[in-house]
């Protein structure tokens, strides 16, 4: 089952999408070698510095402080990559190579990984279980599946195979519309198609195989229960309002979602469940705008907004004191642990649903 969010819960369209996060435009000249070492010295706070989480892991590391917050992508509750890319709100200059950084820990601590191209006019940073990529233009791909030991260089303006591939058994193939079966070299449509006028996102959830799309603002959805060797078409009950783009989600608990953005990508979503057949969820309550959707489990969505966080849940919408603001984006990760990405901090909940630990996790320069 992959749940990422990372991939990143509601930007499915493609795969830099699907698994990336800019960190910014960076032109430069070639790098200055006598730049201050990245070497890491950790320092992780003993007790929370905020009343609103469990546990701070506030960890200083040897980065000039002229550089801005790194992008931070977490693969899983322990492992993490962090990028510096920016420096003084600009794109660095010969002082200012990317610097790059791994923690194993939950970041506890983190450990500089010698960044194979530093200086480039664009970065960006992808992660995934048992693989990192880094894009830096025009350079075009490094990708690594020993945790940055050693990287592959990928020249060209597509993606490797290899970030391809992370993005689950079963995707949509963009640029034919049709559900199709990574094998390990590229995407093969498969034989049977589910019988849908749009296919937006297909994901795993348990035993079954769940196509969604939506077509003239209506919400259409498959199932298929031997690996989508053929298809049933599954009724989705009509929202209020247009449906834009349907996505398929699933908690952490294996509940299986379909989340209805509106045409604007802005307005608050249509939810359904499924059990046994879709059930459409109301929200009664909510605010009018969405800015990211999780579902967390218990037949419950976690959605962020210009309103602050919240939580649906027997029908209504009801704000909760969570560690979490406007600015921040929710995600599941494939072990179930939600994660909500912020300006130059991470804060993680790990464990069930009602017994959530909240992890905030940053780095700091020197």
């Amino acid at each position: 089952m992959n749940r990422r969010s990372g991939w990143v819960a509601v930007l499915l369209l493609t795969v830099p999408v699907l698994l990336a996060c800019s960190v910014g435009d960076v032109r430069r000249p070639p790098p200055d070698r006598t730049s201050p070492s990245s070497g890491a010295v950790a320092t992780v706070s003993a007790r929370p510095t905020a009343a609103d989480v469990h546990e701070s892991r506030i960890v200083r590391v040897a980065v000039p402080d002229r550089y801005d917050p790194p992008f931070i992508e977490f693969v899983d509750a322990e492992q993490a990559y962090a990028l510096f890319a920016t420096c003084d709100g600009r794109p660095p200059g010969r002082d200012c190579p990317a610097l790059l950084f791994a923690t194993r820990d939950g970041g506890r601590s983190w450990r500089a990984v010698p960044h194979p191209r530093p200086v480039a006019e664009h970065h960006q940073l992808f992660a995934a279980p048992g693989l990192l990529v880094l894009a830096a233009e025009p350079f075009a791909w490094y990708a690594s599946t020993d945790g940055g030991v050693t990287f592959t260089h990928y020249p060209g303006d597509a993606p490797p195979p290899v970030l391809t591939g992370a993005g689950g058994r079963f995707q949509v193939a963009e640029d034919i519309g049709k559900v199709a079966r990574w094998d390990g070299q590229r995407l093969r449509p498969l034989p049977a198609q589910p019988d849908l006028p749009a296919v937006n996102t297909v994901r795993e959830a348990g035993d079954l195989l769940v196509a969604a799309g939506a077509a003239g603002g209506r919400p259409y959805a498959a199932i298929s229960t031997n690996q989508g060797r053929s298809w049933q078409r599954s009724p989705v009950p009509a929202p209020d309002g247009e449906v834009g783009v349907l996505r398929v989600m699933v908690a952490p608990d294996g509940e299986a979602w379909l989340i209805g953005e509106r045409p604007d990508r802005t307005g608050f979503p249509a939810l359904w469940i499924y059990r046994g057949n879709w059930e459409l969820v109301r929200a009664a309550g909510h605010p009018d705008e969405m800015r990211s959707v999780a579902p967390v489990g218990a037949g419950r969505v976690a959605v962020t907004g210009p309103h602050g966080v919240g939580v649906v849940a027997i029908g209504r919408y009801e704000r909760v004191s969570w560690p979490v603001g406007p600015e921040h984006y929710l995600a599941l990760l494939d072990d179930g642990t939600l994660v909500a990405r912020g300006p130059g901090e991470v804060v993680l909940a790990v464990g069930p649903v009602g017994a959530r630990q909240w992890i905030r996790v940053a780095l700091v320069g020197d």
